[in-house]
């Protein structure tokens, strides 16, 4: 009788090399990707003669045509604005909200968001437009 013991043979797959080559595909796309300030909502700014080109720096509160609002891609209520808002300005001390509304939006909507703004303790309001050489 052959009494040798067998060697177990292990026949796994070293994928070492396979995830070093899929560190680096990860990273070529996120240093070649480009991004977007808000890609998701959709809106048609209104135009005006004399918008300014100038980038606003600060806080971007978006009301789509819908009437939903969004700061930067969160979804939020009219009723949640306020305390979002003042957490923001306690975090950032005085910052600029640029309103992005589109140009279909319900004037009482921008007003009622421009009050809730004004009570939450910021004092600089701009709207974001496009100048009528770029627009409709």
């Amino acid at each position: 009788m052959d009494f040798r013991t067998r060697r177990a043979v292990n026949y796994g797959i070293n994928i070492t090399s396979l995830v070093d080559v899929l560190f680096l595909l990860l990273l070529f796309f996120v240093v070649t990707s480009t991004f977007t300030e808000h890609p998701n909502i959709k809106l048609d700014l209104p135009s005006a003669s004399h918008a300014e080109t100038t980038k606003f720096e600060g806080l971007t509160l978006t009301i789509t045509r819908e009437g939903r609002l969004f700061v930067g891609q969160q979804s939020i209520g009219i009723s949640e604005l306020d305390a979002i808002l003042r957490s923001k300005v306690e975090a950032i001390g005085d910052p600029v909200l640029v309103l992005r509304a589109d140009r279909e939006v319900f004037y009482g909507t921008v007003v009622a968001v421009m009050d809730v703004a004004r009570g939450a303790g910021l004092k600089r309001i701009t709207a974001l437009t496009v100048s009528e050489d770029e627009g409709h």
